[in-house]
């Protein structure tokens, strides 16, 4: 009698323990993304360096940059490790993964958020994604020519926000 309780007791315990352990398993809901830098921190830390990287192949050819004595440890993209020609289409990644980044409310160094609901910041958004996945594919493709053509696109659709929430304005009013 005492095997047959156990028993028992033991399938009545089962389905507890696995809708338990199923919800162990359950992912957790996606939490909302979170900016820690303001715009201007995002600019001066994400784009603006790899946006120089991009730009970097109108002057010089990538593939002629010599690597850093100890290429793990340089500051210079086009001289690391992952550099030259690399370099420049790792960057012109960067800028279009970047632009997601763009898309999560977060504050500008005036402390007033930055306009991401305005309709046109989505646009120049985009315009910068396209940019930069264009250069990528001219830079996968070692094409100079193509990114330095491609270049002006890629500044231009920085100009387009810049024009509008930015340049001509006094820092205290910029993003309004």
């Amino acid at each position: 009698m005492t095997v047959m309780r156990r028993t028992i007791l033991t399938l009545a315990l089962v389905p507890a323990v696995l809708v338990q352990s199923a919800a162990a398993q359950t992912p957790a809901a996606n939490p909302a993304p979170v900016a820690y830098a303001s715009l201007n921190q995002l600019m001066r830390g994400v784009f603006y360096p790899a946006a120089n990287v991009v730009f970097f192949p109108q002057f010089e050819n990538p593939a002629d940059v010599k690597q850093d004595l100890d290429p793990s440890l340089s500051t210079d993209p086009l001289k690391a490790t992952f550099g030259q020609w690399q370099a420049v289409e790792n960057a012109a990644l960067a800028l279009a993964e970047s632009t997601n980044l763009l898309l999560i409310p977060r504050m500008c160094s005036t402390g007033v958020p930055a306009p991401t609901t305005d309709p046109d910041w989505a646009k120049y958004v985009n315009e910068v994604r396209d940019a930069a996945t264009k250069a990528y594919a001219a830079a996968q493709a070692r094409d100079r020519d193509k990114l330095i053509e491609l270049s002006e696109a890629v500044s231009n659709s920085c100009d387009h926000c810049h024009r509008k929430w930015r340049n001509r304005r006094p820092p205290a009013i910029r993003c309004k």
